[in-house]
This record gives C-alpha cells, sequence and structure tokens, in this order.
C-alpha cells in the first residue's frame, strides 16, 4: 500500500471540461478524499427509503437509481484509464456518452440497495488500484476522449465527479438531506 501523497495535478494534466470536477476535492490527497466518500456516499444511498429510488426531480432526468447507475459506470471507465495509462499503456482510448450508458443499463431495474452495494465494491476496487501505484505510475500521462490526462488527474476527476453528483444529489433529489 502507497504512502505517496500525490498532490494535485496540474492544469495541463487534464482537459478545461475536467477542471469542474478537480476544483471541487479539497487538499492534496485524493486517496484521502476517495475513501472519505466511500462511507459518506454509502450513508447516503443507504438513507433513501426504496421508495423514493425512482424520483426524477423533471422530465428527461435521471432517476436516483440513474444517478447512482452513473457514478458506478463513470467511476469503472475513469478506473479502467487510470489503470491503462498507470500501466504505461499509451493507446488512445475512446470517450463515452453517458446518456446511451443509462439508457442500455435498466438502473431502475435494480434495488437502491444493491447500486449502493455496487458502488461500494467498485470505489473500494478504485481503491486497492490507486493505493499499488508508485509515484512513476502516478504521472503517466495517456490519451482519453481526444485529450492528455494523468493517472494522478483521474484521481481527483473520480473523486470531484462524484462530489457533483452527490451535491446534486442532495440539491434536487433529497432537499431535506441538505440540513442534516
Amino acid at each position: 500500500m502507497t504512502t505517496i501523497t500525490i498532490g494535485r495535478p496540474e492544469e495541463t494534466e487534464y482537459a478545461p471540461y475536467y477542471g469542474k470536477y478537480v476544483s471541487l476535492v479539497s487538499g492534496v490527497d485524493a486517496l484521502a478524499a476517495l475513501s472519505g466518500q466511500l462511507t459518506e456516499t454509502l450513508a447516503l444511498l443507504q438513507s433513501v427509503p426504496e421508495t423514493r429510488a425512482g424520483f426524477r426531480y423533471g422530465d428527461g432526468k435521471w432517476s436516483i437509481r440513474e444517478l447512482v447507475g452513473h457514478m458506478i459506470d463513470t467511476e469503472r471507465i475513469f478506473a479502467y484509464r487510470a489503470l491503462r495509462f498507470a500501466r504505461g499503456d499509451t493507446t488512445p482510448l475512446p470517450g463515452f456518452e453517458q446518456d446511451g450508458y443509462i439508457r442500455h443499463a435498466s438502473f431502475d431495474a435494480c434495488s437502491l440497495g444493491s447500486l449502493a452495494a455496487e458502488y461500494e465494491s467498485v470505489r473500494r476496487s478504485t481503491l486497492f488500484l490507486f493505493n499499488h501505484l508508485d509515484g512513476e505510475a502516478w504521472m503517466r500521462r495517456g490519451l482519453a476522449s481526444e485529450s492528455e490526462v494523468s493517472v494522478r488527474a483521474l484521481a481527483y476527476i473520480i473523486a470531484g465527479h462524484e462530489l457533483h453528483h452527490v451535491g446534486v444529489l442532495r440539491d434536487r433529489y433529497l432537499p431535506s438531506a441538505q440540513s442534516s
């Protein structure tokens, strides 16, 4: 297990689009952020009654289950990118279209409890991957979605992406959760 503090990525380590996610992560330890989110996000998901899991705050918006499924899918994709680049694979990787993934995922057929368990499994896997990287692996880069990105930036992007969607969950799906 690594004891490396990887530091914050430079703006040259990710596409400008991802700056909104990187900026949401405080501090210089993405692993601590990812680990802390595991506990916090699980507690939030476990507080949502199953009867509310299909709620959509507007026409054409994802349900709570679909939002959680999107977080899971995105983390898998970004962690896969991190794995490839950390191992020195320079093959350019394509982007993905999130709405297409949701359309073909059938998340609303899953219980929120099973999605929470899947989220936990994926996050633990991501943490194992990142915890076993050495300093050089963190700094390696590759092309994804036609933009260069470093492994350490991907860790921050994963953490920031989750912070963004947990904020959406609290603000638009569970407004009463803001006061807790």
